[in-house]
Parts: C-alpha cells; structure tokens; sequence
C-alpha cells in the first residue's frame, strides 16, 4: 500500500472527526481548554477530597480505637499513593500507543474515571479496612490514568505559543478542587454520599471532556515495543553524575514531606487536641483550606515574580521553605482552632512560593535537555513520593509522640518542620544557580 502524504493522512482522518498522530492545530479549538481544566477540576475533585477529609472519618468510622484508625488511614494512603505514583507516567506512556477506533486518549479519560467511580462506590459501602485499601487502589490507579491521558492531549489540540495559558489554566484546578472537596463534605454527612458524589461529578466532566475532544487517533502501533526497562528506566537519574539535579530532587522531597503530613491527619488532630465533633472538624478544615488556597493564590505569583525580577532562585526555594516550618510549628503548638487556621494560611503561603520558584530553579538543573519530559517527570516523585512516606511512618510518630507530654501529633507535626527544614538549608548545595 503507497504511504499518503502528511497532508493526505490529515485530510483523510479528518473526515472521521479525529485527527492525525503529529499535526497540531494553527490555533487551540474553542472547548478544549474549558473541557480539559473540567476533566482536572473532576480528578482533583474526586481524588483530593479523600486525601483532605473524607477517608480518615471513613476509615474512623470503620476502626475500633483511634489509634488503629491512624494506623488504618497511614496503611491506605501511603499505598494508595504508590499506585498512583505509578499508574500516572504508564497510562501516559500506554496512551500513545493506543490503537483504539475511538482515539488514543479518551479511552483512558473515560475508562479511568468510571472505573475509579466503582471504586469510591465500594469505599463508600465498605466496612473492611481491607476493601477500603483495595478499592482506594484501584481508585488512585484508575482516577490517575484518566489525568494522564487528559494531559498528554495538550500538545496534541494547542500551539505551542499558547500552552503557558492553557496549562495556568488547569493550574488553578487543584485549589479549586481542594476547596470544592472541603465544601462538599460539609453538606454530605453520609460516609457514602461523600464519595460517590465527588466521583460522579469527575465522570461527568470526564463524559463532556470526551465528547468535545478532536482526538488523534494511532492507525497502527510503535514498532518498538515498551519494555520494563524502558518505563522504570522513567524513574531514575544519575546524582553523581548531576549533583545539582541531586540536590534539587532531595530539597523538593524534604520540603513536599513537610507539606504533605499536613492534611492527611488534620481531622484526627482537630477531633483529639480541640475535641471538636465531625461536623466541626469538617467546618474547621474547609476555613483552614480557604485561608491556605487565598494565602497561596498571592505568594505563587509573587514569588515567581520577585525571583525573576532579582535574577535569584535559591534564597527564595530557601525562604519560602522556612515560612513553611514556621507555619508547621505553629500548627503543632496551636492552643486553639484560630490560631490553627493562621497556621494553615502561612503554611499555604510559602507552599505557593516555593512551587512557582521551585519549578524554575528545577527547569535549570536537568541533566538533558534533550529529555526534558523524562526529567521532569524524576523531579514530579520527589512531589508524589512523600505522600506514601509520610502517612506510611506517621503512626509510628504519633504513637511515640502519645508517650511524650508533647502528645502524638503535636510531635508528627514538629518532626514535619525539621524534615521541611532540612531542606530550606540544602537548597544552598545546588551550586550551578544563583
């Protein structure tokens, strides 16, 4: 068979109403940015407000003593977080390889968030520790490969000129989930309602998603089939070799687990310190992520801005990390709900810093210029890593901090300001930036 021209292909599969591997649009079609920030806002939705409220009353809910439901919510989410570590960057790589009549992205959008409905529906339902880890799972896999294959459509609908405002975009889509996840729980008292609902919205955007995307569409598989050496060959880099990438990986991991320990537990702490009821602790935690979403939304920028403007990446990585420590401190001594709620706000203020400066200072470290893809993605598990690690060992700390007159999450949150410390200082190792 004679091989049609670029030109050809396109006009040929055009007819179809998907487009060729490879040709991206003059200009980003009308829906898609709205769509594709839907179908994040959906995911974030769907997956943060677990993460944030809901699993640790349901796993409370299903636990005997307080202290098996911490350790029952460590054992979930730390594993949890390890499926999704590696469902992301698979279902990307899966994605481009789909053969599928109906295109090589929605399938995994669609899929993904339906199956991880069915999953939410049997967390809600469950009364076993054990189906609660399993359906979780399944959820972080599912909902994670749905967000992948969404994203990896923007190079494929959007010029590249106009990517930074897309992607800011679906930026603004996790506070937005964050909060909208906190502002649900306070409506849903029922441990079902809770997670199916979140669940069904993300199916929904991801239907609309689906339904407006032109999606390319791969007539015939890669000759060269992806190895397990290749996709975990996706993990790794070289820190001898690329110290300054090393150090980068390890400031960003330190100071990610500071900030990740913060949520996971925050219902527990509001329950046990300030003996406050479900409902209040819900109401507690929606004003806390209002107050870290508004603190966040004004440092991001400015300090992405301030650190441009002075030509300087690391005092900023490094100050935005000790506002961090200081808010963690302050949240681990909080005598009362109000100050816990500041705390939470100065936490959210050197977090949305740090990430806008971070990111910069990281895209001048990759070891390759030539795989810039690849480096970003080692550089994203030092972000996603930490959320596995902390829950994992926080029920040890709590546990020993109960023997201690500091009492058991005042010292899980005091050892979270060391780790994010330890970072703030390490920064400074990173030799090859200002």
């Amino acid at each position: 068979m004679t091989e049609m021209s670029p030109a050809a292909n396109a006009a040929a599969v055009g007819t179809t109403g998907f487009k060729a591997p490879g040709i991206t649009p003059d200009k980003t079609p009308r829906t898609y940015a709205p769509a594709l920030a839907a179908v994040n806002f959906g995911v974030f939705l769907a997956l943060l407000t677990p993460v944030m409220v809901s699993m640790a009353f349901k796993v409370q809910h299903i636990s005997a003593t307080p202290e098996e439901a911490t350790g029952n919510l460590g054992l979930v989410m730390g594993v949890g977080a390890l499926f999704a570590l590696v469902a992301n960057p698979l279902a990307g790589r899966l994605s481009d390889r789909t053969t599928s009549r109906w295109g090589m992205r929605r399938p995994w959008v669609l899929g993904g968030t339906l199956v991880g409905l069915g999953g939410f529906v049997l967390i809600g339902v469950a009364t076993s520790v054990w189906v609660v880890l399993i359906a979780w799972c399944l959820v972080q896999a599912a909902m994670n490969a749905a967000l992948a294959a969404a994203n990896a459509t923007l190079p494929d609908q959007v010029p590249a000129a106009s990517r930074g405002k897309v992607s800011g975009l679906v930026g603004i889509t996790t506070p937005l989930g964050i909060l909208g996840g906190s502002f649900l729980t306070t409506l849903l008292a029922d441990d079902v309602a809770r997670f199916v609902v979140p669940g069904a919205i993300a199916a929904v955007l991801a239907v609309l998603f689906v339904f407006v995307l032109r999606d390319r569409r791969l007539e015939h598989a890669p000759a060269q089939r992806l190895t397990i050496g290749q996709f975990f060959g996706s993990f790794v880099f070289n820190p001898v070799k690329h110290p300054d990438f090393g150090w980068t990986w390890l400031t960003k991991f330190l100071i990610m687990f500071g900030y990740a320990g913060v949520a996971t537990f925050l219902p527990f702490y509001l329950t046990e310190k300030f003996q406050l009821d479900e409902q209040g602790a819900v109401s507690t935690i929606l004003l806390a992520n209002v107050a870290s979403m508004i603190a966040m939304m004004i440092s991001s920028p400015l300090g992405g801005f301030l650190s441009d403007k002075v030509g300087k990446r690391r005092p900023f990585v490094a100050v935005a990390g000790l506002v961090m420590v200081v808010g963690l401190a302050l949240l681990a001594i909080a005598p009362d709900v109000t100050t816990l709620i500041i705390a939470q706000a100065i936490i959210g203020f050197g977090a949305g810093s740090f990430f806008s400066v971070d990111l910069a200072l990281a895209t001048q470290v990759l070891p390759n210029p030539d795989d810039t893809a690849k480096d970003l993605g080692v550089l994203n598990i030092a972000n996603a890593l930490p959320q596995s690690i902390a829950p994992a060992i926080a029920p040890a700390i709590i546990a020993f901090g109960a023997t201690t007159a500091l009492g058991g999450y005042t010292t899980w949150y005091l050892f979270g300001a060391l780790v994010a410390l330890a970072g703030a200082v390490l920064v400074y190792r990173i030799k090859g930036v200002k």
